[in-house]
């Protein structure tokens, strides 16, 4: 069971996991910078935050392959 993530980690991983749900890839860095409003520097340390924590994973060097790995139901409705 994941569930320690803040909600702004949570609305980052609904984001990711829709958003791959619906493209059928994951977001880059720059679609979560503009659905978030918020500059590369604060998306690219929320996912590094995000990695460390267990939350996702990413293959080193291979862009859009950020992988959410919290079971859906325990994602929080994306705001």
């Amino acid at each position: 069971m994941h569930t320690a993530f803040t909600a702004r980690q949570g609305q980052y991983l609904a984001f990711i996991y829709y958003y791959d749900k619906i493209n059928r890839r994951p977001p880059a860095e720059a679609d979560i910078q503009k659905y978030f409003k918020v500059s590369p520097p604060t998306v690219h340390q929320m996912i590094l935050t995000l990695e460390a924590g267990g939350y996702i994973e990413r293959t080193p060097g291979l862009a859009r392959s950020i992988r959410v790995l919290v079971p859906p139901n325990e994602l929080p409705n994306l705001e």
